[in-house]
């Protein structure tokens, strides 16, 4: 049998090589996104280490379903109108996910059982800006009118998903959000140099094209616009607030000035550096200390680099992951691998194993007292600004305000249905839910898939049938 991909050895004569980062003593005098585009070539000769295994494991790894073997090929034969129609076709924002998504389709990968995988996210991020500059189609036209109106509560990720989705099925849709700004965490949450918040007002301009109207400063619930007024209005209302409740550490003086939580830090950061101001809450010749290791503490480290920290130090309470996929976390599931972001090589030092026990200072926090959870040590770290990057609870259950609650999971999430539908008493319009407010804490393709899914059970509601993919179903467990 003859394979199908244009390069069928591709992936026993070319070795994995990403995007360059620009160097370092550049980058750090301004926001500019990390990564340099790639030659077309190059991502050619990437998408040809596809091995077109047969049984396509990343696409199964992938919550949205991408059809990545496809646009692989079509990527190595250069042929980049159909990579793009591909590749939109199963996912709404793939500018967003080739820049921010951990990639667990890389992690299903069957190169990566015994090489390095195929860069998938890096092409997908290709075939997106391919297609904006080339002016090809970046999502599917706005179908006939049907005459329902939706409410998208949020602007992240999941609720944009939604509701470029709905208007697919030609209903009309507004995008409620309570901020100055449209975008959730992609507009504050997110540092420009890991996403530029032109490539996001990009994408808003083409769901303004499309007919998707947008509302800012609208606080549902919380003493705003109750969740019933909504129901009134609208024939459906669909939740995407988020998983926004931050997890604080609650040890003695962590009231004290100068410890802060992640997305209050990088929210004044992101304002500052769109408006070319200082930020709010500066890291300049302060000695910082981030306290978590995951991404939104990469994301802190990198933002203190900018702003001219004295020293960063980010701490983790767990190990340190292995460089290596251990025996529990067999392949295709996404490992938890020590992780080296473009942030890490810009300097600071980490930390792990260790356990916060208390602030020290007078008045401002001046350092905190550390205990290693091997040996119970205790030790002491000078900061004078301390920043909590230790993940979040769920979502501010404020725009449930006024439901039983029965509305509500034990886990403090939004409760949905097999339809994404939420039990909402009395009546009026259904209300739906997706995203990290349903799921918890969890990644923008995720919170993509989620979008889609509860979009073609908005549609389902309300038409009887629907012809939107549905992608995930409520509770799905990434692998």
């Amino acid at each position: 049998m003859v394979s199908a991909m244009g390069k069928p050895t591709g992936f026993l004569e070319f070795p994995r090589r990403g995007p360059r980062t620009r160097p370092v003593e550049v980058r750090l005098r301004d926001w500019r996104e990390v990564y340099e585009p790639q030659a077309d070539d190059e991502v050619a000769t990437q998408a040809a280490r596809c091995m077109d295994c047969g049984i396509p494991f990343c696409t199964q790894g992938c919550p949205l379903g991408n059809r990545i073997p496809r646009f692989n090929d079509a990527v190595w034969r250069e042929e980049w109108q159909d990579a793009a129609r591909l590749l939109f076709a199963t996912n709404n924002f793939p500018e967003f996910t080739g820049r921010l998504c951990p990639a667990p389709c890389e992690s299903a990968c069957v190169l990566g059982i015994g090489d390095a995988p195929v860069t998938i996210e890096r092409v997908e991020y290709e075939v997106a800006e391919h297609a904006f500059s080339r002016g090809l189609p970046v999502g599917p036209p706005p179908g006939e009118e049907t005459g329902f109106r939706v409410a998208v509560v949020g602007s992240g990720p999941a609720g944009l998903a939604a509701a470029a989705q709905l208007r697919v099925a030609g209903h009309a849709v507004d995008v409620l959000e309570r901020q100055d700004a449209i975008g959730g965490l992609l507009r504050y949450g997110i540092p420009n140099f890991k996403l530029d918040k032109a490539v996001l007002d990009r994408r808003l301009d083409v769901l303004h094209d499309a007919g998707v109207r947008f509302r800012t400063g609208v606080v549902v619930g919380e003493g705003g616009t109750p969740l019933a007024d909504l129901r009134r209005t609208y024939d459906a209302v669909v939740l995407a607030v988020g998983a926004t409740r931050a997890r604080r550490i609650d040890v003695p003086g962590s009231d004290r000035d100068g410890v802060v939580l992640a997305m209050e830090y990088l929210e004044a950061a992101n304002r500052a550096s769109s408006a070319s101001t200082a930020s709010a809450i500066d890291a300049r010749a302060r000695h910082v200390v981030i306290l978590g290791g995951g991404d939104t503490g990469a994301d802190c480290l990198g933002t203190a680099h900018r702003q001219g920290a004295a020293s960063v130090t980010q701490i983790e309470i767990l190990d340190r992951p292995p460089d290596e996929r251990p025996t529990d976390q067999p392949w295709p599931t996404m490992a938890r691998l020590f992780k080296t972001t473009s942030a890490h090589e810009e300097g600071g030092d980490r930390l792990f194993a260790l356990e916060t026990m208390r602030f020290e200072g007078d008045g401002r926090t001046s350092g905190l007292v550390l205990r290693d959870r091997h040996n119970g040590e205790a030790s002491t770290l000078r900061a004078d600004l301390v920043i909590v990057a230790a993940g979040f609870l769920g979502p501010e259950l404020g725009v449930l305000e006024g439901t039983s609650e029965r509305t509500r999971t034990e886990r403090g999430t939004i409760a949905v249905d097999s339809n994404w539908r939420v039990p909402a008493d009395g009546s009026g319009a259904p209300v739906f839910a997706c995203g990290d407010g349903v799921r918890g804490q969890s990644l923008v393709v995720w919170a993509i898939a989620e979008g889609r899914s509860a979009a073609a059970a908005v549609d389902r509601s309300l038409r009887g049938r629907t012809d939107l993919p549905a992608p995930v179903a409520p509770g799905a467990l990434s692998w």
